[in-house]
């Protein structure tokens, strides 16, 4: 359970969830975190082991994907590799082979080490067809030292076909550079729904400026994140709607100053 809906450990500890186990099972004995944790490694342990042994067997190539992230809390850089490959039954398989930690600075020479000791633990580096990556100049690089540290002669073609770009990547740097020429307009939508969202008193006025508009309320304003392009998309969407109420916005609020020109 606390693997599946990714419950923190300490759950375990709470005083609500032992009386509600309590009452389902007087005789249980609620575990520590520690027996927790100890359990879930020794789980992932077995099942990584049964993991390794029957793509060992499997006579298919395998394909990598990765990426790094960077975590908020911790601001701390991990890896995410994960390989696909077609099974003896013809189906496509796709395990999580590992999500590790990685030590700054995460040069390519760094990234290039995790993805080939990760391969070789799983024993797949003479398996290897392809890497696909985002479509950075630091991964190009980290592709090349990976090539060097498994050679040429164990790849199919000798390595032509390693590297893929990933094609999500390369779309959203395409979709952002079109959204530069908007920029300034988005920018403006983007404040516009910071100050209308940015406390419970706002909300409930800017709800009163549509309804004298007449303007039914759909979707609640939400705001885009830089780094996801369809997340605009989702900002533009919403916000467009009300168009007639931030014009509105605009007579009654002395403060708001990032309101859209009826142009824009």
């Amino acid at each position: 359970m606390i693997v599946l809906h990714e419950y923190p450990l300490c759950i375990v500890d709470l005083t609500g969830f032992r009386r509600f186990v309590s009452a389902l099972q007087p005789l249980f004995k609620m575990v520590t975190r520690n027996t927790i944790r100890n359990d879930i490694e020794a789980h992932y342990e077995e099942e990584r082991k049964r993991a390794i042994e029957y793509m060992a067997t499997t006579k298919s190539r395998v394909a990598i994907t990765t990426d790094m992230w960077t975590s908020d809390h911790q601001k701390k850089g991990y890896m995410a590799i994960t390989t696909h490959f077609i099974d003896d039954n013809w189906n496509l398989r796709s395990v999580i082979m590992r999500f590790i930690y990685v030590p700054a600075p995460h040069t390519t020479e760094a990234i290039a080490n995790e993805l080939y000791e990760s391969l070789v633990t799983w024993n797949l580096d003479e398996k290897l067809s392809a890497v696909t990556v985002d479509n950075c100049t630091s991964n190009d690089k980290a592709v090349d030292h990976l090539l060097n540290k498994i050679g040429k002669e164990k790849l199919m073609l000798k390595g032509m076909m390693l590297h893929m770009r990933c094609r999500a990547h390369i779309l959203n740097l395409i979709v952002k550079d079109g959204l530069d020429v908007l920029k300034a307009v988005i920018e403006k939508i983007s404040e516009s729904v910071v100050f209308w969202t940015s406390t419970p008193k706002r909300v409930e006025k800017f709800e009163e400026i549509a309804k004298f508009q007449k303007v039914k309320m759909g979707k609640k304003l939400a705001l885009d994140c830089k780094t996801r392009w369809n997340s605009t998309f989702t900002m533009l969407h919403t916000a467009l709607p009300y168009k007639a109420v931030f014009e509105r916005a605009k007579k009654v609020e002395k403060l708001y100053d990032c309101y859209p020109s009826d142009y824009e």
